[in-house]
């Protein structure tokens, strides 16, 4: 499988594939393809790695599609203006990206819920904060919200990021939620009550224009319903 990235800030990613290479991706991801793409609608793992999916802000089916009979063209377009990286997926060298983040991959790549159960105090009682994992081997694409812009974490090096701004980071790297502190910074600071604190080693990618964040501030512009 071969691919560019085109487009800038409204992007698609082209691929074209050999007879017989497949690619799977979210319902409604394609945009358009060769005639001898052949999809089919799969669980892709069971329905256990179905449900997982779900609950990772996927849906639970996705789509196979084939090259049959000759090389064929498929491609995928961002769903929000911003980017869409390419992450080379190996065994130890797997990524958590941003709930709803997975793009399209080659079908050697698993998707799967990430939750990270280390937790700083009150947030969502404990619950945890729900991502998702790309593992397996091969080439995942991944949708960013506005631009990406990329740190190389040491060991034990940090960052702290407002929680919606966290777009990708190694599986090697982890990651807590911890509360800004002062009561007076969190009721009057306008920077939320959570905080993500990613530490190395491994790459982050923070994203530049959150859907949350665009929506916030979007909804003063709309009435209201009745």
């Amino acid at each position: 499988m071969k691919y560019s990235i085109e487009g800038g800030t409204l992007p698609v990613v082209i691929c074209t594939m050999d007879a017989g290479e497949a690619m799977i991706t979210e319902r409604g991801s394609m945009s358009w393809m060769s005639p001898n793409m052949k999809m089919e609608t799969t669980s892709n793992g069971g329905i256990g790695k179905a449900l997982g999916r779900m609950f990772a802000g996927e849906a639970m089916f996705q789509n196979r599609y084939t090259a049959q009979g000759a090389p064929g063209l498929i491609a995928f377009a961002s769903s929000f203006p911003g980017s869409i990286r390419a992450f080379d997926i190996a065994p130890g060298n797997g990524m958590i990206v941003q709930k709803s983040a997975f793009l399209a991959s080659e079908t050697t790549v698993t998707l799967s819920v990430f939750f990270q159960k280390k937790l700083g105090s009150g947030f969502f009682g404990g619950e945890g904060f729900i991502m998702q994992k790309l593992s397996g081997q091969g080439t995942a694409f991944v949708e960013i919200d506005g631009h990406a812009v990329e740190y190389d974490l040491a060991a034990g090096e940090s960052m702290v990021v407002d929680t919606g701004y966290l777009a990708a980071m190694s599986e090697s790297c982890t990651m807590d939620i911890v509360t800004v502190p002062g009561v007076k910074n969190m009721l009057f600071g306008g920077e939320g009550v959570f905080n993500t604190v990613v530490k190395g080693p491994g790459k982050l990618i923070l994203q530049t224009m959150p859907i949350s964040a665009v929506a916030g501030s979007l909804r003063s512009f709309f009435p209201s319903a009745k």
